[in-house]
């Protein structure tokens, strides 16, 4: 049975519910469907008539430290009840500000948490919040950001397997998201004096090589679900990467994918496609070449020698 499947987008719709094609699961975005009736829900019972549903996050802000909106966790509580997704995620950052003499602003976008203890302790307390609230655990994933690191103590893997361990969650790895990353810290790198800044190339192959140490730093058992998406790559250096899902996945991170899965084993994946969306046969034939590189990842790794015993 396949592990793959795609991000179900409202243009997708009515030809998805029409074809129902073969899938391991449909994700959506869980905010989309918090309404207490009418079209959305009643698509989504008809999905999960056919499709196991993972409901994707990206409301819950569960690193603000004027902590969790109640009723927004309510909400995904009466969403979970109803519809019994195989898993439910948000993501690793902030996006609720607290307001003097108002209600907290929600800042409609996913910003970047620093990697120290402080912040660490804040995240793990909410992620149990939510987990007590939902009486199941919560996958939860790291972002991409154009911003330069800011009060870190720790790597970003470190902190997000810290927090797996304090808290009993799984991580939902992004492995796009690590390769944007690795190019905005690559391409705004002070280079020596003198030096011109990396050649796209250079950035590319640095990104990938960092991206890889990363999840190479991954203990088994602690990501519950990976996300493969394609963002375009500016040519001018000094240009942030935007993780915008318009297009393919890039070689680098089919690259990445099939290494994290030698290392980590056969796990959920998903397509992710949010601008520019593309026909829905282009998004059935980028999961079936996950399906296919996880099969030749998987059968590699069952028929390669094994290591003596120490």
């Amino acid at each position: 049975m396949s592990l793959v499947g795609i991000g179900l987008r409202a243009p997708h719709h009515a030809e998805w519910l029409a074809r129902r094609p073969p899938m391991g699961f449909v994700e959506v975005h869980s905010e989309n469907f918090f309404a207490e009736g009418g079209a959305t829900l009643a698509l989504l019972d008809a999905v999960r008539a056919s499709h196991p549903v993972s409901l994707h996050g990206v409301g819950l802000s569960l690193g603000s430290a004027c902590g969790l909106d109640a009723q927004h966790l309510a909400r995904l509580a009466r969403l979970v009840a109803r519809c019994e997704p195989v898993r439910v995620s948000d993501h690793a950052c902030f996006a609720r500000v607290a307001r003097p003499g108002g209600a907290p602003v929600h800042t409609a976008d996913l910003l970047p948490l620093a990697f120290n203890d402080t912040t660490l302790s804040l995240l793990c307390e909410h992620v149990e919040q939510v987990q007590d609230h939902l009486k199941r655990p919560l996958l939860v994933e790291n972002i991409s950001t154009c911003l330069p690191p800011q009060g870190d103590t720790m790597s970003e893997a470190a902190f997000l397997v810290a927090l797996t361990r304090r808290t009993g969650c799984q991580l939902l790895l992004d492995l796009n998201n690590l390769r944007v990353n690795g190019l905005n810290r690559a391409r705004f790198a002070h280079p020596e004096a003198g030096a011109l800044p990396m050649s796209p190339a250079e950035a590319e192959a640095w990104a990938l090589r960092e991206a890889l140490a990363w999840v190479h730093t991954l203990p088994p058992g602690c990501v519950g679900e990976l996300h493969l998406a394609g963002c375009p790559a500016p040519d001018d250096p000094c240009q942030a990467v935007v993780d915008d899902h318009s297009q393919r996945v890039g070689e680098s991170v089919w690259a990445l994918y099939e290494a994290t899965l030698r290392h980590l084993g056969p796990l959920p994946t998903l397509v992710e496609w949010d601008t520019a969306l593309p026909p829905l046969d282009t998004l059935l034939a980028e999961a079936d070449l996950a399906d296919q590189r996880m099969a030749a990842v998987t059968s590699a790794v069952a028929n390669s020698p094994q290591r003596p015993a120490a």
